[in-house]
């Protein structure tokens, strides 16, 4: 769970109207929902989004172990005393910030229920353990992410709860886009990084390697920058994409001949 300043003013391309679709949400007190592949920028555009709109940021990585408590605070003993110590999401109301949970559907059901009074009219946290209802402040914004891709029956949103979001679905930007982003996120030379867009386009279209993700925006910066490092072409590849992707042999050598036949 992190919390950012809004002296970081992050690297971001749009591709649509996702930036005034945020703001409006923003100023109308929306809670907004984001849907979209691993690595295709969501949480880069909600960082980018907070930096724009001078609001700090609360960020929570979901997971199995995520309670209710780890987002609205607990009790602990400090200097043998018991004091209320505030979660990220109690923070983010007390400041007037946004907070953004990310790959909201591995938390636990009970973290959605919590979310639910802040997502109407009534915009409010009860904390029962403090005696405290929070009213969330017209600077205060709530925006989660998840991967539709990834759900199941055990792991979905429920419909009770997507309804409560304004959505904006993401995908991996257009080649052109992404050979722009690649380049300034890296310092790699434009010409290898046109070679790795290239290759990003092939992978998505192979229908004959069985990958359970295809290759996100963020592992191509990855591999452009340890190129962009002295590393050679194929090692680069073999960390960043190859690895990352698959740890089946058959699907690592596909994806080895095709990077092969693009970096020779």
């Amino acid at each position: 769970m992190t919390a950012a300043t809004t002296t970081d003013f992050p690297f971001y391309v749009p591709i649509g109207n996702e930036c005034e679709l945020f703001e409006t949400a923003y100023r109308q007190r929306l809670p907004l929902l984001l849907k979209g592949p691993t690595g295709c920028g969501k949480t880069r555009f909600v960082t980018h989004m907070a930096a724009r709109l001078q609001r700090p940021l609360f960020t929570i990585s979901c997971h199995d172990d995520l309670t209710a408590a780890d987002l609205t605070g607990r009790f602990l003993i400090k200097g043998g005393e018991t004091v209320w110590v505030d979660g990220p999401l109690t923070s983010a109301i007390r400041e007037g910030g946004i907070c953004y949970l990310d790959e909201v559907v591995e938390a636990r059901k009970d973290v959605t229920v919590v979310l639910h009074p802040l997502t109407d009219d009534r915009r409010m946290l009860p904390l029962e353990r403090t005696n405290e209802v929070l009213q969330a402040p017209d600077s205060f914004m709530l925006v989660i992410s998840y991967n539709p891709g990834y759900q199941n029956i055990l792991k979905s949103l429920k419909p009770s709860t997507r309804q409560r979001f304004i959505a904006l679905s993401f995908d991996f930007p257009p080649p052109e886009i992404e050979l722009e982003i690649i380049t300034s996120e890296s310092g790699l030379a434009r010409e290898h990084c046109t070679a790795l867009v290239n290759l990003a386009t092939q992978l998505r279209r192979l229908k004959e390697i069985d990958l359970e993700e295809s290759v996100s925006t963020r592992l191509l910066v990855y591999c452009a920058t340890l190129m962009a490092a002295g590393l050679d072409p194929l090692q680069a590849a073999q960390a960043a994409l190859i690895e990352p992707l698959s740890d089946e042999p058959e699907v690592q050598q596909g994806l080895f001949e095709l990077i092969h036949a693009t970096f020779g």
